[in-house]
């Protein structure tokens, strides 16, 4: 991966009815549509914001929903793999 995404951190986190918001720590915000991760779409507004940053921002985590999502990897444009979604 590119150094400078490797390095970039979530600052906050937050939802709209659509979308999941991502400040970042180099000053940009970005928005994720919700329905990238079935989990959190599918999720309470209390289930999405019970949240905790791992590795000083670069992850997040939702213990209850059993969702981990990599800041560098949503900065790739990655949503949710699944197993189904995985080549055999």
């Amino acid at each position: 991966m590119n150094s400078s995404i490797d390095n970039v951190r979530a600052t906050k986190v937050w939802f709209d009815d659509d979308n999941m918001w991502v400040a970042l720590d180099d000053g940009r915000v970005m928005s994720v549509p919700k329905v990238w991760f079935p989990r959190l779409d599918n999720a309470t507004d209390e289930e999405l914001n019970d949240y905790e940053m791992s590795g000083n921002g670069l992850g997040l985590h939702w213990d209850k929903l059993d969702e981990d999502i990599s800041v560098p990897n949503l900065l790739l444009g990655y949503g949710a793999v699944r197993k189904r979604d995985r080549p055999a």
